[in-house]
């Protein structure tokens, strides 16, 4: 069973070229080639080495023909699934289906006073028991958050993977620092569950040992893989969009040669995660506007691979406001148009500094717009309705008492959980409620009602296990 997520009936929205993209891919070949990619990793070195590559082991340099990057883009699968934990929920990512996917942020937010304040365990759970209860989410992304109350920096990762195993049936993914994908590994394994492996690329053109190993630990399982960006506009990368996207496109196909040399015709999906620098303060722009013309540039591209491709967003407004809307509906719904098969957009807030339930249900009415766009306008003999406007007529004609009219309303309208869209009267009437407010509201029907499926008790205990087994690896290597 595979879980269905957004389709995609309508043609993708391209920004480039066919002459633009060979461009790109040339000026990508040429850096992969004659500039070369960092690896801070024997293992990875010695078998790029092994398959054609030129390496330089001193510097850590690893520079990849053309031929071999055009043969690992074949052997790389066009669409891939990712089990989850209930089969029912497995995803199959690629083709023109879209996906939503939860966001994270370091901290939880105090919708009060707008602060920052260190989520608990039980803040982590309730997030994820919401991201499991809400028809939009359909994969669980890091996080929801990556710092708790009492709990050493060491294990953040592995007991944030835990809660959502715990509390959550959908697909997931799950990052590698530290050796976290170890642990994470074996709780999947223990679940009968697969994860999207993190890799992340430190631009400009650099992977570091923790990003290579759990490209390994990963792939070597046959799990599939997400290869994150990061550059920076006029940063950590070219300032111009065209120059950031041959960079970007460059680091994630070294990390796809390295994932197909690894094990041949593995899943890859690359995220794009760039945005540009704020010039004048030195801090990033989270809601540019240009970001999602890279994204929908960078969606073109690999399309244009025959390999499925996501967009991660993260915005700059701090106070659930007007701002906070519009930068997530416009680079969400660019993001959907242009062909992005997994977006990473929902619960996140400022800078990926925090992240709220709260935030994650007002995205799923924006996801749930987006739904109703991508599936586009149904013209048939029946919607048409040739006939029916023959016999209604003009004035003093109406539609409400039709068949028809019940029949298609719910079919052709979206209806929001939290947005208003009652009469002013009514809303006056009503208390005059905002949709944040409508937001707590749900956020608190949804813990008191929604039970997720319980992990077997010897599964649960066994999650325990290993997360002991975590502790004291740790402590063994002197990292605590």
């Amino acid at each position: 069973m595979v879980l269905n997520g957004f389709p995609l009936n309508i043609k993708p929205l391209e920004i480039l070229s066919d002459e633009q993209v060979e461009a790109i891919h040339r000026g990508t070949l040429d850096i992969l080639q004659e500039t070369g990619v960092r690896f801070e990793h024997d293992k990875a070195l010695k078998l790029f080495a092994d398959s054609g590559c030129h390496v330089d082991f001193q510097k850590r340099l690893v520079k990849i023909p053309d031929y071999l990057v055009e043969e690992c883009l074949r052997k790389a699968p066009s669409s891939f699934a990712v089990k989850a934990r209930d089969p029912k929920n497995t995803v199959r990512i690629g083709g023109t289906t879209v996906y939503m996917m939860s966001n994270c942020g370091m901290n939880t937010l105090d919708l009060d006073t707008l602060e920052p304040k260190t989520p608990t365990l039980q803040d982590q759970d309730d997030f994820v028991k919401v991201l499991d209860a809400l028809e939009h989410v359909h994969i669980l992304g890091y996080g929801p958050h990556h710092n708790f109350q009492g709990v050493h920096p060491l294990m953040t990762l592995p007991m944030g993977c835990a809660s959502r195993i715990r509390n959550s049936t959908k697909a997931m993914d799950a990052g590698g620092i530290k050796k976290c994908q170890v642990w994470n590994i074996k709780m999947a394994k223990a679940t009968g569950q697969q994860l999207l492996g993190i890799v992340t690329v430190s631009p400009p053109l650099t992977y570091y040992s923790d990003a290579v190993e759990a490209a390994f630990d990963y792939v070597e399982v046959g799990f599939p893989v997400e290869l994150w960006s990061g550059a920076v506009y006029g940063g950590s990368g070219p300032v111009t969009l065209a120059g950031a996207t041959v960079m970007t496109n460059a680091e994630l196909l070294a990390a796809l040669v390295l994932a197909q040399l690894i094990r041949p015709g593995i899943g890859v999906i690359p995220y794009d995660f760039t945005f540009p620098i704020d010039m004048q303060r030195g801090h990033p722009f989270f809601g540019a506007v240009e970001i999602c013309l890279h994204s929908m540039a960078f969606n073109q591209i690999w399309r244009h691979y025959r390999i499925p491709c996501g967009n991660a967003f993260f915005w700059s407004g701090k106070a659930v406001d007007y701002q906070c809307g519009y930068e997530r509906a416009v680079s969400t719904f660019l993001a959907a148009l242009s062909g992005a098969n997994v977006i990473c957009a929902l619960g996140g807030g400022s800078m990926e500094l925090t992240a709220h339930p709260v935030i994650a249900v007002l995205d799923d009415d924006v996801m749930g717009m987006v739904k109703r766009v991508l599936e586009g306008m149904d013209v048939s003999e029946e919607t048409l309705a040739v006939n029916l406007i023959e016999e209604v007529g003009p004035i003093p004609g109406h539609y409400l008492n039709r068949e028809h009219t019940r029949r298609w309303w719910k079919k052709e309208l979206f209806i929001p959980k939290v947005a208003d869209r009652t009469s002013y009267p009514e809303w006056v009437q009503g208390g005059k409620k905002t949709a944040l407010e409508n937001a707590k509201t749900r956020v608190k029907e949804i813990l008191s009602t929604h039970t997720p499926t319980p992990l077997p008790k010897d599964q649960d205990e066994e999650i325990n296990r290993i997360l002991r087994e975590a502790e004291e690896w740790y402590k063994k290597q002197g990292w605590w």
